[in-house]
């Protein structure tokens, strides 16, 4: 059973972080559907961001369930820590820090998965997170900068060391980013050799999928991050598939469209009429790829620029399919 310094979690499924994805809205949907925890979107460390508008959706939310879990990322060890102080002080129950993001305009300035080239920076970092805040600190990591330069293990030894709670690992390199498939390997070599919570990240988008991973890497736990896109229900069928072997039934039309009037509905709360409108579009899009005649519904829907047409449009479609 997955354990992160005082919280006991039920499942053992995290939701990954991913940006402008895992808004308040989201994590409350994937929680309500099994997931154990899940993680705000990263927030940058720098202090003049911190109340950015851009941000400002990126925060704690006081009403997320609990553990309430932020992601930060930066590379000067007191910004993070003064950071991790500031987002505690907004509630945050969790501090993870991304050293696992492949992005080019953060591993330009050597945050992310470039910190993994930097060791003693990185014990630097976990050393001033740690001693700055009362909360669990953990991480996520990928398993190096390249396949000559794996060295997952070697941060993962550093985090355990300096007092993390948890390690996330994604089965590929800083320079594959999300390009052929995710190994396994280095997380299960890193499961053997530290006392810490080990978390499996890359290519988990099945029930079977993570089964698999779970039992092959020995990992606490597995976080899913694309595969929830437009399919909140993820999961409910790994929880239900990794107790009983069986394969859930999929949400039927129904469930299709509460879902997607209370996303949207939230996403135009969240953020106001106009970015909420757009922001609705990409989400749509992705749960129309399980629907009947999807494509037409994603075209018509990413014309629309009013909240209004948005729900009028979705009404329609579901009068048209129930």
């Amino acid at each position: 059973m997955l354990k992160i310094g005082p919280y006991q979690f039920e499942h053992n499924i995290v939701l990954a972080p991913m940006a402008g994805i895992t808004d308040a809205v989201f994590r409350k949907m994937c929680r309500a559907n099994g997931a154990s925890y899940t993680l705000a979107e990263m927030v940058a460390s720098k202090k003049e961001l911190w109340k950015s508008k851009k941000s400002s959706t990126r925060h704690v939310n006081i009403n997320d369930p609990e553990p309430r879990a932020v992601q930060l990322i930066g590379t000067d060890p007191q910004e993070l820590a003064d950071a991790a102080i500031w987002q505690v002080s907004q509630g945050a129950q969790i501090i993870d820090l991304n050293m696992g993001c492949p992005a080019k305009k953060v591993c330009s300035v050597s945050a992310g998965s470039a910190l993994m080239a930097e060791p003693q920076k990185v014990r630097d970092i976990f050393q001033a997170v740690v001693e700055s805040v009362d909360v669990p600190v953990t991480v996520k990591i990928r398993t190096g900068t390249d396949n000559n330069n794996k060295n997952a293990l070697e941060i993962a030894h550093i985090a355990e060391q300096e007092g993390l709670q948890a390690i996330t690992i994604h089965g590929r390199t800083r320079e594959a980013k999300f390009a052929g498939n995710a190994e396994y390997d280095t997380i299960k070599q890193v499961k053997q050799q530290v006392n810490i919570p080990v978390i499996a990240n890359g290519d988990i988008c099945t029930p079977e999928q993570a089964d698999f991973v779970l039992k092959y890497t020995s990992a606490d736990g597995v976080m899913i991050g694309r595969a929830t896109q437009g399919y909140p229900w993820i999961f409910r069928e790994i929880n239900h598939y990794l107790k009983t072997g069986q394969q859930l039934q999929k949400p039927n039309i129904l469930e299709f469209k509460e879902t997607l009037f209370s996303h949207t509905q939230g996403l135009h709360s969240l953020y106001g009429e106009m970015l909420g409108v757009r922001i609705a579009r990409k989400h749509i899009g992705w749960y129309a790829q399980h629907l009947p005649n999807g494509s037409a519904l994603r075209k018509a829907f990413n014309q629309l620029n009013s909240a209004q047409e948005q729900l009028t449009l979705l009404n329609d479609y579901f009068k048209h399919h129930i």
